[in-house]
């Protein structure tokens, strides 16, 4: 994490945000987190007209425009702009910013790899002080985790374990159903990129991303994924997104565990979507003479909307020049593509066949 050189009050921070994109997660996660921390939304745009002009009234965004063209024409430097859009349409985007612009991108960054490297070297070609949208590493409860370990309390991490067993309705997002890439790419990105935040990069990734009869239409719906960092680390991630049988065996959690102790938190945005269930978490801790037991903990915030603050505050940290560069820097974000890729190229390649042996 980039290091803070003062210990500033996040409204202090906020400088002006121009929201590029009107679209769901727009209205149920970026403007409601930057309305809880006091961020400044100055302008939005979207190529439905309309719709920009309701999320306008919903949440007090005192100007729409027609065009980026005009937007952009109309902002001094005090601005960060907030690109909500599909993957294919980023690019576009970063052309028609000024360069040195501040600009948080929306995840995957780019559907490939190869996307993502042009992504990349056009942020770099303009001097964009780039960040990409990868929130869930900034989610209150994983925060609380982080914190934890700094301290020393969960001692050096052996085991991530992420399990998503649930039933999502993937008919409300039905621009994923022409991805050629899917489930890994929209969804189990988040774990991969939060692994990356506790442990680095991994030397290697081992997956197989799966589809389901039912839903033929998406190019995969589950998802096993091993992040390889030697013989005393397990990183694994498991998704089933298909679990259709109610929600009372629903599960959604990250587990961590370390050489004095575990923490176990419950993603209860996930389970009976999109109703959800209240996040837990739960921890424990060895001490010599002390029975351990787990004791849980109230944490203030969930993923959605709360993660949302944390990608942009890093940005205002980083455009203030408080921090160097923002946590979720387009550079990592690249790491984590690269990661991604890995996974898909290993699901291609297969296992061993036992014909071969």
């Amino acid at each position: 994490m980039a290091i803070i050189k003062e210990a500033p009050k996040m409204n202090e921070q906020a400088v002006n945000i121009c929201m590029i994109g009107a679209g769901g997660i727009v209205n149920d996660a970026h403007l409601p987190a930057y309305r809880i921390a006091g961020f400044n939304v100055k302008a939005i745009i979207d190529k439905n007209n309309q719709q920009a002009r309701e999320l306008a009234g919903k949440f007090a965004i005192p100007e729409v425009y027609n065009s980026l063209e005009a937007m952009v024409a109309h902002q001094d430097e005090n601005v960060i702009y907030d690109c909500a859009l599909p993957a294919s349409e980023i690019v576009d985007v970063l052309r028609q910013l000024p360069p040195q612009s501040a600009v948080l991108i929306q995840k995957p960054l780019g559907e490939t790899i190869e996307e993502a490297r042009h992504i990349l070297t056009i942020a770099h070609t303009r001097s964009l002080l780039a960040g990409v949208n990868f929130q869930l590493r900034f989610a209150p409860f994983v925060l609380e985790a982080k914190k934890m370990i700094r301290e020393g309390q969960v001692g050096t991490l052996t085991d991530i374990e992420i399990y998503v067993n649930v039933h999502t309705p993937w008919d409300r997002w039905s621009f994923l159903f022409d991805k050629p890439r899917m489930e890994i790419n929209y969804h189990s990105i988040h774990y991969i990129d939060l692994i990356r935040s506790f442990l680095g990069n991994p030397s290697g990734i081992y997956a197989k991303t799966f589809k389901h009869p039912d839903s033929l239409k998406l190019a995969s719906v589950k998802s096993t994924i091993i992040m390889d960092y030697g013989d005393h680390v397990r990183a694994m991630i498991h998704t089933n997104h298909h679990h259709d049988f109610g929600y009372q065996h629903q599960q959604s959690y990250i587990k961590i565990e370390g050489t004095n102790g575990a923490v176990r938190m419950s993603l209860g945005v996930l389970i009976n979507y999109p109703d959800g269930i209240p996040d837990t978490f739960e921890y424990i801790t060895m001490a010599p003479g002390v029975t351990p037991e787990w004791k849980s903990k109230e944490i203030e915030g969930s993923w959605f909307p709360h993660a949302f603050i944390g990608t942009m505050e890093q940005m205002m940290l980083a455009k203030k020049g408080i921090i160097e560069k923002p946590e979720n820097n387009i550079d990592d974000a690249f790491d984590t593509m690269r990661c991604v890729e890995a996974a898909y190229l290993s699901s291609g390649q297969g296992g061993v066949l036992l014909s071969s042996i």
